[in-house]
C-alpha cells in the first residue's frame, strides 16, 4: 500500500474523489502559481507599477509556460518551497527588461497562499454540489418515509416508536448547518495574500495597499484587514468545517451499518457490492464504511491542524508544512465521503416490512413511556410505574403486549384510560412536524446565495493613507 493510500491508483477510489484530486496534482499546483504571478504582473502594469511590456510579457508566459519539475523538485529541496525554482526558471524566458518585474514586491508565501485559497476555492465548489446532492436525497427520504414506523433506539437499546422518515430528517439536519457555515467560511477564506517580506507591503513602497486590492479584484477574491502569514485561523476554519462535514456523513453511515446488521436487517446498502471471499450469504457495508474511514482520519487531521496554527512572529516555520500535509487531504477526504454517501443513498434499501416486523416483535415495551403518562390520571405515578415495570418481563416472555397485560392487570380500575390512543402509529408525538421543519431549514440554506468576493473590507482608495 502506498504512503498516501488517496493518490494511488489502486486505494484512490476510496479515499478521494477525482474531481478534488485532479486541483491537487504538481501540474495543477504550478499552473496555480504561474495564475497568480502572472496576475500579479498584470495588475502591476495597469496600475503602472511596472512598465506596460514587463507586464503583458510575464502574463503570456505564465499562460504558457511548462516548467520542469524535476528541476522544480531540486529546488523545493534547497528551498523548502518550489516558488524560487519556478522563478529561475521563467525568468531566462523573459526579455531581459521584464526579468526584474517579476514577482515584484512578492514573497513567496503570498503567492503559494493566494494559490491554496484559489485551489480551495474549486475544490469546496464540488464538495457543495455533492453535498447538495445529498442533502436533496435525504429530504426525499424523509419525505418518503415520514409514516414508515420503527424502533427508535437510544444507548444502541429501543426506546420510542419514531419513523425512519424522522430518521432522515435527523441525518438532513446537520447538513442544513453545514451549508450555513460553509457560506460563512468562505466570505473568510476567499482573501488574498500579498503581504511581502514581512507583511508591511514596504516592497511596493506607497503603491503597496492599491496593488493588493487590484490583486484581489482581478482573482475575484478579498483584501483581508492585515496579512495572513502566520495568522491561520481561516485555514484552522477550513479544517473544523472538512472534519464537522465529514462527522456528519460519519454519524449517517454509522447507523446504516447498525441498521443493517443481521439481526436488525432494517436496511440494506444496496449495488451489489460487500461480498465476502469466503461467506457468500454475506454484504458487508463497505461504503459506509469507507465514509466512516474517512471521518475518522479527518478528525485525527484536524488536530494536527490546529497545532500548525501556532506560528512565530510574521513568518512561521514548520506550521505551513503541516497544513500542505494535512489540508489538501482532508478536502480529499471530505470529497470521498460525500461521494460514497451519494452512492449509499442512491442504492439504499429501507426495509420498511422489517421495519414494523421488529416494532411488533417489541410487544409494546416501546410504549412504557407513554403508557406510564396515560395512568395518570387514574394512579400516582410511582404506583402506574410499578405496575409497569412488573409488566415488562411478562412482555419480554412473550406472555402478552404491554398494554394488554397493563389493562388486564388494572381490571375496571382502567376504565378511565384512553386505551385506542397507545399504539405506536399514535404515540409519534411532533414527529411529522419535525421532519417538515428539517426540510424547511435544509430548503432555506441550499437557496444561500453564492459568496461575494470575501467578508472583508474592499481595497482602500488610490489616495488613502
Amino acid at each position: 500500500m502506498p504512503l498516501t493510500p488517496a493518490d494511488s491508483a489502486l486505494f484512490g477510489a476510496l479515499f478521494s474523489q477525482p474531481e478534488v484530486a485532479a486541483l491537487f496534482t504538481d501540474e495543477a499546483y504550478v499552473r496555480r502559481l504561474l495564475e497568480v504571478e502572472g496576475a500579479l504582473a498584470t495588475v502591476q502594469g495597469r496600475l503602472g507599477v511596472i512598465p506596460g511590456d514587463s507586464a503583458q510579457a510575464i502574463a503570456a508566459l505564465t499562460r504558457t509556460f511548462t516548467p520542469d519539475l524535476g528541476a522544480l523538485r531540486e529546488g523545493l529541496l534547497a528551498d523548502g518551497v518550489p516558488v524560487s525554482a519556478l522563478l529561475a526558471q521563467l525568468r531566462p524566458a523573459l526579455p531581459p527588461a521584464a526579468r526584474d518585474h517579476l514577482h515584484f514586491g512578492a514573497t513567496t508565501q503570498d503567492i503559494v497562499d493566494t494559490a491554496f485559497v484559489l485551489a480551495a476555492r474549486e475544490a469546496l465548489g464540488v464538495l457543495r454540489r455533492d453535498l447538495l446532492a445529498v442533502g436533496d436525497r435525504l429530504a426525499d427520504l424523509a419525505r418518503e418515509h415520514a409514516g414508515t414506523l420503527m424502533p427508535g433506539r437510544t444507548h444502541s437499546q429501543q426506546a420510542l416508536p419514531i419513523t425512519f422518515g424522522l430518521k432522515a430528517a435527523g441525518w438532513l439536519t446537520p447538513l442544513a448547518r453545514h451549508l450555513h457555515r460553509l457560506r460563512e467560511l468562505e466570505g473568510r477564506l476567499y482573501v488574498v495574500s500579498l503581504g511581502g517580506a514581512a507583511g508591511t507591503l514596504a516592497a511596493l513602497g506607497e503603491r503597496g495597499l492599491e496593488v493588493e486590492g487590484a490583486l484581489a479584484a482581478d482573482l475575484g477574491l478579498a483584501v483581508p484587514p492585515t496579512p495572513w502569514h502566520t495568522a491561520r485561523d481561516t485555514v484552522l476554519e477550513l479544517a473544523a468545517w472538512l472534519a464537522g462535514a465529514s462527522t456528519s456523513l460519519g454519524k449517517l453511515a454509522q447507523d446504516v451499518i447498525l441498521l443493517a446488521q443481521s439481526e436488525v436487517g432494517e436496511v440494506r446498502e444496496g449495488g451489489g457490492g460487500g461480498g465476502s471471499s469466503t461467506m457468500p450469504q454475506k454484504q458487508n457495508p463497505i461504503t459506509s464504511e469507507a465514509i466512516l474511514a474517512a471521518a475518522s482520519t479527518n478528525a485525527g487531521l484536524l488536530a494536527a491542524v490546529a497545532r500548525s496554527g501556532v506560528q512565530e512572529h510574521e513568518r512561521g516555520t514548520h506550521g505551513w508544512q503541516v497544513e500542505w500535509l494535512t489540508v489538501p487531504q482532508m478536502l480529499g477526504l471530505t470529497g470521498a465521503a460525500l461521494a460514497h454517501t451519494r452512492r449509499l443513498l442512491d442504492g439504499l434499501d429501507a426495509q420498511v416490512e422489517r421495519m414494523a416486523r421488529n416494532v411488533t416483535a417489541s410487544h409494546g415495551l416501546m410504549l412504557a413511556e407513554a403508557l406510564s403518562f396515560a395512568l395518570v390520571p387514574i394512579l400516582p405515578k410511582e404506583e402506574a410505574r410499578a405496575l409497569i415495570r412488573e409488566a415488562v418481563p411478562r412482555a419480554l416472555a412473550g406472555e402478552g403486549h404491554l398494554v394488554g397485560l397493563v389493562r388486564e392487570r388494572l381490571g375496571p380500575r382502567g376504565d378511565g384510560v384512553d386505551w385506542a390512543s397507545l399504539t405506536e402509529e399514535r404515540t409519534l408525538g411532533a414527529a411529522p412536524t419535525l421532519i417538515e421543519r428539517a426540510i424547511g431549514h435544509y430548503q432555506e440554506a441550499r437557496s444561500l446565495p453564492p459568496p461575494t468576493a470575501g467578508g472583508a473590507p474592499p481595497p482602500p482608495p488610490k489616495d488613502a493613507p
